[in-house]
């Protein structure tokens, strides 16, 4: 059984490309049916830092996780076309 704990701070690797994707900083639970939704990393914000914004967290939903191991979570998330 995976606790909370377990999942925060590990590092996300996608499988589709091979790259890291960040490190889980929080969880989305869905309180209603007692589940987990997604792991959510946060958003680049060195960058968006020098123009005095923040960016948003990026949300990962639990559908795309493979795998969650010792040290890193694997997920199957393809490319978002812009």
């Amino acid at each position: 059984m995976l606790n909370t704990a377990d999942i925060r701070n590990k590092e996300v690797i996608n499988i589709y490309d091979g790259k890291s994707m960040g490190f889980v900083c929080d969880i989305e639970i869905n309180l209603k049916e007692g589940r987990i939704d997604g792991i959510v990393l946060p958003g680049d914000k060195s960058f968006m830092k020098l123009f005095g914004r923040e960016t948003e967290d990026f949300v990962i939903k639990w559908k795309y996780v493979r795998t969650v191991g010792d040290d890193v979570i694997l997920v199957d998330v393809p490319p978002i076309i812009e």
